[in-house]
């Protein structure tokens, strides 16, 4: 009898929590590691159209972002071990032409990549829009050919084992997310 596969178990547990543990820390090493899986995700010929700002909590970075979060991600944000703001190279240097049609998309692939590794090692991970991107890229003085899409707060989940606190874990089902497809004991 053939093994059903599962889903594997860092992608079932990975939800975004809303409480982070303030006291935990993030060394350089597995900072490091969590950049570098970034750096290693796929990307439409191999462009890599993606960057990052990280801001340890308590560090001079960490204070330039969070001066720019929104009042919902402002109460919860900050106590995380770390933010990564995330950035997409939207177009050449010093022109309008478009660096790359899958930007977004690869910057997505990078960092879905860098959450899964942060699972890896222990921490969790909580995606969000919810600051002021004009500032942002003022207060780095992002180049006009790169633009901050999100950013991502990595830290240790506060609350108990099993309990998940922070944005539902409800989904859709299999059927719901799936708009074409042939099972292979359909096909007869």
């Amino acid at each position: 009898m053939p093994v059903v596969p599962e889903v594997h178990p860092a992608v079932r547990r990975r939800h975004s929590p809303m409480v982070f543990e303030p006291g935990a820390m993030i060394s350089d090493a597995e900072l490091d590691t969590l950049l570098d899986a970034a750096r290693l995700a796929p990307s439409a010929g191999n462009s890599q159209p993606w960057a990052f700002i990280a801001g340890r909590r308590g560090d001079a970075v960490h204070a330039r972002i969070v001066r720019h979060l929104a009042g919902s991600s402002a109460r919860w944000a900050p106590d995380a071990s770390v933010i990564v703001v995330n950035l997409a190279r939207v177009s050449l240097e010093d022109s309008d032409d478009v660096y790359s049609d899958f930007a977004h998309y690869d910057l997505g692939q990078a960092v879905a990549t860098m959450t899964l590794q942060a699972l890896s090692i222990g921490f969790d991970a909580h995606q969000f829009r919810a600051f002021d991107r004009e500032a942002v890229e003022a207060e780095f003085d992002v180049p006009r050919d790169w633009e901050i899409t999100t950013m991502t707060a990595f830290g240790i989940a506060a609350h108990a084992p099993g309990e998940v606190v922070g944005v539902s874990r409800e989904r859709r089902d299999r059927d719901d997310v799936t708009w074409a497809r042939v099972r292979v004991d359909e096909r007869g």
